[in-house]
């Protein structure tokens, strides 16, 4: 079995490890770009060359041990897999462990949500993503990309932040309080802790890749210009982890092209921060 970032198995296992890391290889509803389920793998090829201290943290998050679970494979429709993603992460969540989830298309965040909704109260949704994804139902689904969170707007408390895409169905669905735009959050920082003063104190963290521009993730689905750039992006979720309690969260919609090397490192970093972040400031 392959390690994250070629950690020792002393730190790999699963009783040993505080950090659960699964694969959701979906992409059955994508409209454009296809390529979501191939993307754990150059992702962790990724991570077995980045280095495991992080400067920022002065840490290495790796020590409190990732074990890798075994994928969640159905495909039978958009249904399925949403009922089997939900049914998963109910018995993951006993575990106890901290839980990050790697897509696949953004549908697979459905079944997570549902579940991470029951274990905690009152749980708030951060969505990080290009998209609104606020449609009902989508090419006859609501289990579609296009849904992913429309569930989470009704039901929960749902913060949205770099969105600059979204069909004018999904205008009803929006709370524009709630909703930081890429062009009003553009090189001014106020956005950071007006949006975080909208979360509660359990946050799912839900982060669509295709919320970078596309000048730093090309590798996505649908990748929208104007979008956030590295340390933007970093110096938002630090602090999203400090003032709040991450139950969890996913990382969608990563579509590796052969040859390009820089988007599967950016992911492989960017998981790695989430985990830095969250244990760092657990201590």
């Amino acid at each position: 079995m392959r390690n994250f970032a070629g950690i020792d198995d002393e730190f790999a296992s699963f009783d040993a490890a505080k950090v659960l890391l699964q694969n959701i290889p979906y992409d059955g509803t994508s409209t454009w770009g296809k390529g979501a389920d191939k993307g754990f793998n150059a992702f962790l090829e990724a991570a077995e060359n980045m280095e495991v201290y992080d400067i920022e943290t002065d840490s290495e998050v790796y020590r409190e041990g990732i074990h890798i679970l075994p994928a969640i494979r159905e495909n039978a429709s958009p249904e399925a897999m949403c009922k089997a993603v939900y049914e998963n992460c109910k018995n993951l969540l006993k575990t106890e462990k901290f839980l990050g989830f790697f897509g696949g298309e953004h549908s697979v965040s459905i079944g997570l949500i549902d579940a991470f909704a029951e274990k905690f109260e009152n749980l708030s949704v951060l969505q990080l993503d290009a998209h609104a994804d606020l449609r009902p139902i989508y090419l006859g689904s609501a289990c579609n990309h296009a849904c992913a969170v429309h569930k989470a707007s009704k039901n929960l408390n749902l913060v949205q932040v770099g969105i600059r895409s979204m069909d004018i169905s999904e205008k009803i669905h929006l709370k524009p309080s709630h909703c930081f735009l890429a062009e009003n959050i553009y090189r001014n920082f106020e956005w950071m802790q007006a949006s975080i003063d909208l979360l509660g104190d359990n946050v799912y963290l839900t982060i669509d890749l295709d919320v970078l521009d596309p000048s730093i993730m090309p590798e996505t689905g649908t990748p929208e210009p104007g979008g956030l750039d590295w340390n933007t992006t970093t110096r938002y979720l630090r602090e999203v982890f400090k003032q709040k309690n991450v139950v969890g969260f996913d990382i969608v919609e990563f579509a590796p092209v052969l040859g390009l090397k820089a988007p599967a490192f950016l992911v492989a970093k960017l998981y790695y921060k989430l985990l830095s972040y969250k244990f760092s400031n657990n201590d």
